[in-house]
C-alpha cells in the first residue's frame, strides 16, 4: 500500500486506435464480389439446354472438392475441432448446399432481377439477425445505414427496367426460395465467421464446409443430365464457376471473415450485382436505364460507407 510519500507514476495518454487496414478485410471481400459478379455471364454461355441447377451443383461439386482436397487443414479439421465444432461444420456445410438449392429454382420462377435482389438483399439482413440472436455483437448503426442505402441501390439497380416498364408479376414461390438462399447464406457466413475468429485457418474451415456441401449436392448432379458438361462449351463454364467463382473466391471471402465480421461481409458482397450489371454491358452488348445507372450510385454509396475505415478515436487521459 502507497504511504503519503509515494510518488503517483505519471499518467500517459492512452495511444491512439489504428484504423482497421482495409487490405486485410474489405478489399478481400470486395475481390470475391468481383469474381462472383462474373457468374451470371459466365453461366449464360452454358450450352443450350444445360439445366441451371446442373451449372450450379457441377460447380459446387467441383470447387468444393478442390477447396477440400488443396488444403490439408481442411482434411484434418473434423479430426481436430471439437464436438461442437463439428456439428457447426455440419451446419455450415448444408447451409452452403442451401443456396443453390433455393437461388436456381428461384431464377426460374421470378427471373434473375428479382432473385438477385431477395436473396443478395436480405442476406445481410438475415446475418446481422441471426448474428444478434446467436450473440456475436448487435449490429452497429453505421452498418445499419451503409446496409440500407447498398439494399436500396441493389434494388433499383436490377430492377430498373421492372421499375421503368411499370410492374410485372412476382412468383410468390419464387421470392420465398430467394429469401431462403440468402437466409443460407447468411448462414454459412456466421458459421464460417465463428469458427474463424475460433482461431481456426480460413481455408481450412471454408475447405471443410465445401467438401461436405460438395459430397452432399453430388447425388443432384449424378441424377441429372450431365452430357452437357462434356462439351468445350460446357466443360469451360464449369471450370470458371468452379475455379473461379466457388475455389479462388472462397479463399478469398474466408481470408476477409478473420478480419471482417460476417454482417459487413455479406454487405460488402452486394457489390456483385454491380459487377454483373457492368459486365453485362461490356460482354454481353446489355443496355441500363438512367434509373439503373442511379442505382448502381447508390450502391456504391454504401459500399464506401462501409468499407472506409473510421477515423481513429484518441481517448484523453
Amino acid at each position: 500500500m502507497p504511504n503519503r510519500t509515494t510518488v503517483p507514476a505519471p499518467t500517459r495518454p492512452a495511444p491512439a486506435v489504428r484504423p482497421a487496414n482495409p487490405l486485410n478485410g474489405p478489399v478481400p471481400i470486395l475481390a470475391t464480389a468481383l469474381l462472383w459478379g462474373t457468374t451470371g455471364t459466365a453461366s449464360s454461355l452454358a450450352p443450350a439446354g444445360a439445366p441451371a441447377a446442373g451449372i450450379g451443383a457441377a460447380a459446387l461439386v467441383l470447387g468444393g472438392l478442390l477447396l477440400f482436397l488443396s488444403t490439408r487443414s481442411a482434411r484434418a479439421l473434423p479430426r481436430t475441432c471439437s464436438r461442437r465444432e463439428r456439428w457447426l461444420l455440419v451446419v455450415g456445410a448444408v447451409a452452403v448446399v442451401g443456396y443453390p438449392i433455393g437461388f436456381y429454382p428461384a431464377v426460374s420462377r421470378t427471373g434473375v432481377a428479382v432473385a438477385t435482389v431477395i436473396a443478395l438483399g436480405s442476406a445481410p439482413v438475415f446475418t446481422g439477425l441471426l448474428g444478434w440472436l446467436a450473440r456475436q455483437g448487435r449490429p452497429t448503426g453505421r452498418w445499419a445505414c451503409a446496409t440500407a442505402t447498398a439494399v436500396v441501390g441493389c434494388a433499383v439497380l436490377v430492377l430498373g427496367p421492372e421499375l421503368t416498364g411499370g410492374a410485372t408479376a412476382v412468383d410468390a414461390t419464387g421470392v420465398v426460395l430467394a429469401a431462403f438462399a440468402g437466409l443460407s447464406y447468411a448462414a454459412y457466413s456466421l458459421v464460417g465467421g465463428k469458427l474463424i475468429m475460433r482461431g481456426h485457418p480460413s481455408a481450412g474451415v471454408m475447405g471443410a464446409m465445401f467438401g461436405g456441401a460438395a459430397l452432399l449436392v453430388l447425388p443432384v448432379l449424378l441424377l441429372g443430365d450431365v452430357r452437357w458438361i462434356g462439351t468445350a462449351r460446357g466443360a469451360a463454364v464449369v471450370l470458371h464457376l468452379a475455379v473461379i467463382t466457388t475455389f479462388l473466391a472462397y479463399r478469398l471471402f474466408g481470408h476477409g471473415l478473420r478480419h471482417t465480421s460476417a454482417q459487413t461481409a455479406t454487405t460488402l458482397t452486394l457489390a456483385e450485382s454491380a459487377v454483373a450489371a457492368v459486365l453485362g454491358v461490356a460482354a454481353l452488348g446489355e443496355r441500363l436505364s438512367a434509373v439503373s445507372w442511379s442505382g448502381l450510385a447508390v450502391l456504391a454509396a454504401g459500399l464506401a460507407l462501409l468499407a472506409l475505415p473510421t477515423r481513429p478515436v484518441r481517448h484523453r487521459a
